[in-house]
Order: structure tokens, then C-alpha cells, then sequence
């Protein structure tokens, strides 16, 4: 399912090539970036840059515009692994990157204030350049940062997510395998359990409390939410302030895991990636999730009936034999603008009333 096929020095020189095109001049990162990647890299980022292929449209449209409205940017991973899927090979990270807010960014007045970009990043690396970005920036969190919020309060805490508990999170040296399978396998009997819950017959607090997640997951479990929702602590905070509100919002497919998947990859949702990596394991989808907006509450919005599909990736710790910490990067501004909130032009039409 999955192995460690990258390793220490590539890995490492993976790692040091993204932290020095963070860091690059405007005038370099073509240089940069035709390093990295493959001349005709398929690019995949939050809403609302979204889609592009070629080194020269990912300068122009990605990191040029980034690096005017954050000058001093760097980037702070907390989280860095590796593995193969399906015969392609990954590298994986969550971090933030950091700098001072000097120029507009995506319409997103700037503050001159330092700004944190929170990130989920997934790379598939083919003859040691980037053949697939994926990248899923909390840009709803950079828009919170700037003192602008156009949701409800979110149930769960807003603010940065922690690094591992455990102080491991830069794996630069291949892990072992037989630890890394077991870290996948654990994430997918997990999902197992979450995709075969009857949500028709049993949508509620106990159902959700009691069902075989339990098992799976570490009593002092975080899990890591994007702007939006937010973070949650326990199995208790999960339900109450993400998974219950989330089911009750979003009605998703029915039946077995192998009934729900098919039903899912119909639609076109599914995992590109399932790795391990030691005691870490990702799973991610472009999109992952497919449902239907037929329940009220999520982010204060009512329900739309509208089909919708959900860019997600998901981090994992395994620690204690159990699932201790979860961080899921979410494209929320896509999954909104899909159910009709385009917060984006919302954003602009507060600008335009001179509110700030």
C-alpha cells in the first residue's frame, strides 16, 4: 500500500529546495521553480487560485503575487513525510508559511502585520521534480488574520494548530516499513468505520459517541479543523463541534466502505494518496469527499440541496497504538462558493462599503 521510497538525501534536498523557494526573490523564482518542478507540472491549489499546468503560469498566478504582499516570507514546516501509492511517490508537509503583510493578496487588504498561511501540501515527484502540486492553503484563516470574517462563529477554536505532539514530524530518514503500513491500515479501518455509520437511522449524539470510531482513536485525540470549523479535543469535541453538526449538514453516501467509495468515485471523489511514514499516515483528495448540502447549521448557512465535493487532505499520528492527533486541511472557500457563498466577493463587497 504503501513504502518508503524516497531517501534521507532526496528527501532532504526535497525539503531544503521548498524552504528556498519560499525564500526566493521575485526574480529568481522562475529559476526556482524550473528546478523544482517538471517544465509542464500539473498545479492544484485552494479556491481561489484553483487549477494551472506549467512552471511559467505557477510563478505568475502562485508564488509572484504571494511574494509581493509577504516580502519576507519563509516557510515553517511541522510536519514532513514521504511514501508511495499506487506506484507514484510522494512527499507530504503541513506547516505555516510566515511573513510580514505589506501589499493586497487575493483582494485581501494588507495589515502590515506578521500573517501566517497555514498549509497542507502534497507532492508527487517523478525523476526528483514535482510532477503534481496539491496545495490547500487556509486562505479563510489568512482572511481571519486580516480582521475580516464572513461566517458564523465556528463551533470549534480558531487560531494555529500545534505541531506533533511526539516532536517527530520531520521525517528525513526513511521509517519502518513495517510501522508504516500498520500507520495506513490503522487510518483505514478507521475510515471503514466512518463510512459504513447509518447516518438515515442513527444521526445523533449516542450513535456517534458509541460506534466503532471509538476504538480507533486516543482519549486525549486532537483533531485539527480548518478556518471555518476549527480545532476539537476528545472524542467528545469531535462529535459535538464538527462530526455531528458536519453529518447533519452534509448528506453523503450510504452502505458498505466498498459501497461508498464506488459511490464516491463515480462522482469523481476519491483518494490519490494513501500513504505511511513511521507513526504518520495521509490520506487526501482532489476531491475527496462527495455529499449533498441538505442539513442547516454548517457555518451558519442553510441547507442549498446542492450536490457538493470536498477538496480534504488528512495527517495523522499514530502514538500509543492508537490515533492521537488529526490535522485536515480543508478547501473551505471552494466548498462554500459550491454551495452559493462566494466569500471572496463578499469580502470585496464589505471593501466597497468602507468598512474597512
Amino acid at each position: 500500500m504503501s513504502d518508503n521510497a524516497i531517501g534521507s538525501g532526496e528527501r532532504r534536498r526535497l525539503f531544503d529546495m521548498l524552504q528556498r523557494l519560499a525564500e526566493a526573490p521575485s526574480d529568481k523564482l522562475s529559476g526556482f521553480l524550473s528546478e523544482l518542478c517538471a517544465s509542464d507540472v500539473e498545479w492544484r491549489a485552494a479556491h481561489p487560485i484553483n487549477e494551472m499546468r506549467g512552471v511559467e503560469a505557477v510563478g505568475e498566478s502562485v508564488w509572484a503575487p504571494l511574494k509581493r504582499a509577504l516580502p519576507d516570507l519563509e516557510r515553517r514546516d511541522q510536519i514532513f513525510v514521504a511514501g508511495r501509492y499506487e506506484s507514484r511517490t510522494y512527499i507530504a508537509a503541513v506547516g505555516n508559511y510566515c511573513g510580514t503583510f505589506r501589499s493586497d493578496w487575493l483582494g485581501i487588504p494588507s495589515n502590515g502585520q506578521t500573517m501566517y498561511l497555514r498549509y497542507g501540501e502534497v507532492y508527487q515527484i517523478a525523476d526528483g521534480k514535482i510532477v503534481q502540486a496539491n496545495c490547500l492553503w487556509d486562505i479563510l484563516d489568512f482572511i481571519r488574520q486580516a480582521g475580516f470574517w464572513p461566517l458564523a462563529p465556528s463551533l470549534g477554536m480558531e487560531g494555529m494548530w500545534s505541531g506533533p505532539i511526539t516532536g517527530d514530524g520531520l521525517r528525513f530518514d526513511p521509517s519502518d516499513a513495517d510501522q508504516s503500513s500498520a500507520s495506513i491500515t490503522q487510518t483505514l479501518a478507521m475510515h471503514r468505520t466512518l463510512f459504513e455509520h447509518n447516518d438515515i437511522g442513527n444521526m445523533n449524539r449516542e450513535s456517534l459517541m458509541n460506534m466503532a470510531q471509538k476504538e480507533h482513536w486516543h482519549p486525549k485525540m486532537m483533531w485539527y479543523g480548518p478556518s471555518g470549523i476549527g480545532t476539537t479535543r476528545g472524542l467528545q469535541g469531535f462529535v459535538d463541534y464538527h462530526q455531528l453538526p458536519f453529518r447533519i449538514a452534509f448528506e453523503r453516501p450510504q452502505g458498505t466502505f466498498e459501497e461508498v467509495d464506488a459511490a464516491r468515485n463515480a462522482k469523481g471523489a476519491g483518494h490519490y494518496i494513501r500513504i505511511g511514514d513511521g507513526p504518520y499516515s495521509v490520506t487526501g483528495g482532489w476531491p475527496s469527499v462527495y455529499a449533498i448540502h441538505n442539513g442547516g447549521g454548517f457555518a451558519g448557512t442553510t441547507p442549498t440541496g446542492k450536490p457538493v465535493t470536498m477538496r480534504v487532505m488528512d495527517f495523522y499520528l499514530h502514538h500509543e497504538g492508537l490515533i492521537r492527533e488529526n490535522w485536515v486541511p480543508l478547501d473551505m472557500l471552494d466548498l462554500l462558493n459550491q454551495m452559493g457563498f462566494d466569500v471572496m466577493d463578499r469580502l470585496q463587497s464589505q471593501f466597497r462599503r468602507g468598512k474597512f
